[in-house]
């Protein structure tokens, strides 16, 4: 007789799905071009899947496929209408949550109307935001944590709760010497502001946030300009604050004055100080702890709003860092 220690791979198991009624219309829109939109419910679930004319052959772990099953059955639904690769997207996060109804999403006053918290924790994130004077946003890429400030930041200004919107961030190169830039400050320092820029451009328009910059309602700036001032009425974000160190959180945390929101993002897992200096975002969420007035939204994994790979990713890098047992710390 022969023996292994080898565990056998399990069989993949399959499940048959009629989608009705028969529409060719609505299982176009349901496919995509290209199936690319059952190519992206394949890699969310993990699963493949066979078409031929409104009948689904899914194949892949037993659990998956029924989730599957329930997700194509909803996307059908929903398939009246054109299915962009964005909406399949963002479907499978919505339909991934277990929404409490009584958490309603704030209303935000941008160009996006469609714009809301697609996860639990966005919604918090929103409500924390409009209910504080400090908020800190941490958690991986992807989560929303910028996006959804500056989108914090419009509403508040269309609103006239504040005079002006104030964008930072720290000028650390992510494991890279890029040499000295051309052109003057400006240019100098736009590649590092530039997530900020489309994040405004998206939310009120190319033309609009133009003629705010003249009018001085916006500013971008490098965190190291921050020193000396005091932003008052105004909406003020940090963006990249696990680059920062102590001493900086400590200047911008203090240059708040009278009438201003804050809100500070970052993502502790990704700082990219030389080595040896200890981050000003960390720093600052320890020894603000108890300080009351302040709060803290900490994203995880399934609140990645891109592509479903990312978040597939985001964990296989987490597991990664625990079982070498080191890294970056967590708060």
């Amino acid at each position: 007789m022969v023996t292994s220690d080898k565990i056998p791979a399990l069989k993949p198991r399959s499940l048959q799905l009629a989608l009705e009624p028969v529409d060719n219309a609505r299982l176009a829109n349901l496919c995509g071009a290209l199936d690319a939109n059952l190519r992206q419910i394949e890699a969310a679930y993990d699963i493949s899947i066979a078409r031929r004319g409104e009948r689904l052959t899914l194949r892949g772990e037993a659990a998956q496929l029924q989730i599957a099953r329930t997700a194509l059955q909803e996307f059908y639904k929903r398939a009246g209408q054109h299915l962009t690769v964005e909406d399949i997207q963002l479907g499978l996060i919505e339909l991934s949550k277990h929404h409490d109804d009584n958490l309603t999403a704030p209303v935000l006053l941008t160009r996006r109307t469609d714009l809301h918290g697609r996860t639990p924790r966005q919604v918090e994130y929103l409500r924390a935001i409009q209910s504080h004077d400090i908020t800190f946003g941490l958690g991986p890429a992807g989560t929303g944590k910028t996006y959804l400030a500056v989108a914090c930041a419009v509403d508040a200004f269309e609103r006239e709760q504040v005079q002006r919107i104030i964008l930072t961030r720290p000028a650390v190169e992510a494991g890279e010497r890029l040499g000295f830039l051309p052109g003057d400050l400006a240019q100098k320092v736009d590649p590092y502001l530039r997530p900020l820029y489309d994040a405004l451009h998206d939310l009120m328009g190319f033309d609009r946030v133009a003629k705010m910059f003249e009018r001085q309602c916006i500013e971008i700036a490098p965190l190291a300009f921050m020193r000396g001032r005091t932003l008052s009425n105004a909406f003020i974000i940090l963006d990249e604050a696990q680059n920062t160190t102590p001493e900086q959180m400590k200047m911008f945390l203090t240059r708040i004055g009278i009438g201003s929101r804050a809100v500070v993002t970052g993502d502790l897992t990704q700082i990219d100080l030389p080595r040896g200096h200890k981050s000003g975002l960390l720093d600052a969420v320890r020894t603000l702890s108890d300080v009351r007035g302040l709060a803290y939204t900490r994203f995880t994994k399934e609140d990645v709003v891109r592509h479903p790979l990312v978040a597939r990713i985001v964990e296989a890098y987490e597991r990664a860092t625990a079982n070498a047992g080191g890294g970056n710390e967590e708060v």
